[in-house]
């Protein structure tokens, strides 16, 4: 076993195919390095000024050793930027089965809420074998959730949703690291990430379960705020919730907008009026925290159902 091992353990699907990728980089860095380094000695030594009164022979053009150095290294780039493109994709799409993690970075701990409920600093547990897709904000400055043995990484940037996922493939633990310098303490913003059987995970869940769902405790908000006034079915002031994630909606000024993650955490920051309903939604900005914005979201998307038309009943 190596002391210093050459590269962190392969723990997820992303590890194998990460690392070919690296491999071939690798290899093609190497050995035009080590060709232009031999050429430059050999041609320094066998195109030599051999004394001061010698003219250099002029040389003509070669235009196959041209066309050589020119298309080579173009179907090169060309190969390295297609693999690389698709596994950028592969890596930026989660699958529609995936197990949603809420995460929450702050100078200088990673706070962690599972849909179930259960809350967690600088720790994830998750299953082995199941997709995990990682909803992410920050609170104050930007960060970067990495994960070396995951192959993963992603900036935390706070304003808005980044996220990323990945499927473990071997249980342990994992150095979960900030991979953007965040302030002084910068260097103590680590974790780990316990990839657990999935029944081992289960019974982790239930012992857990105590906390209460992020669902629930967005409802609770949800009616606290006074949302539902407004949204608990479509009226004048403004549309019904139910089904209206992964809807497109108009509005007022002309463009048309998706409804996702994104969009409802932008509605309750900063509102834009929709078409059809008046400016008068206000903005929640100071009172909500970042967490409370997640439970929220959280609660909208569980709504479900058909999204309800104005003028109906819910």
């Amino acid at each position: 076993m190596l002391i210093f091992p050459l590269k962190p353990q392969q723990a997820s699907t992303f590890s194998v195919a990460w690392d070919h990728l690296f491999y071939f980089l690798t290899a093609i860095t190497v050995f035009f390095s080590a060709l232009i380094f031999a050429a430059i000695f050999i041609f320094a030594i066998k195109y030599r000024r051999r004394s001061k009164d010698e003219i250099p022979r002029q040389i003509e053009g070669n235009l196959k050793l041209e066309l050589i150095w020119t298309i080579i290294p173009a179907l090169l780039c060309v190969v390295m930027f297609v693999w690389a493109s698709r596994l950028f994709i592969e890596n930026s799409i989660p699958p529609a089965a995936s197990t949603e993690v809420f995460v929450v970075a702050k100078q200088w701990m990673w706070k962690v809420q599972h849909p179930e409920g259960p809350r967690e600093i600088n720790d994830l547990h998750v299953p082995v074998g199941v997709p995990i897709k990682l909803t992410m904000t920050s609170e104050d400055v930007i960060h970067d959730f990495a994960v070396p043995a995951f192959r993963i990484k992603r900036d935390v940037v706070p304003g808005m949703y980044s996220t990323e996922w990945f499927e473990a493939t071997s249980t342990g633990r994992f150095h979960l690291f900030c991979d953007q310098y965040c302030g002084m303490g910068h260097s103590h913003m680590v974790g780990w990430i316990d990839v657990m059987p999935q029944d081992e995970y289960a019974r982790w869940l239930t012992s857990q379960m105590q906390a209460e769902p992020m669902a629930a405790a967005g409802q609770k908000l949800f009616n606290q705020l006074g949302c539902d006034s407004c949204h608990a079915q479509t009226g004048p002031k403004g549309p019904s919730l139910r089904g209206i994630v992964g809807q497109t909606i108009r509005m007022q000024n002309g463009q048309t907008r998706l409804v996702d993650d994104a969009f409802l955490r932008e509605a309750i920051i900063d509102p834009q009026p929709i078409a059809g309903y008046p400016n008068v939604m206000p903005t929640f900005q100071g009172q909500v925290s970042e967490d409370q914005i997640l439970q929220l979201i959280a609660y909208i998307k569980s709504l479900g159902g058909p999204p309800e038309r104005k003028g109906t009943k819910p």
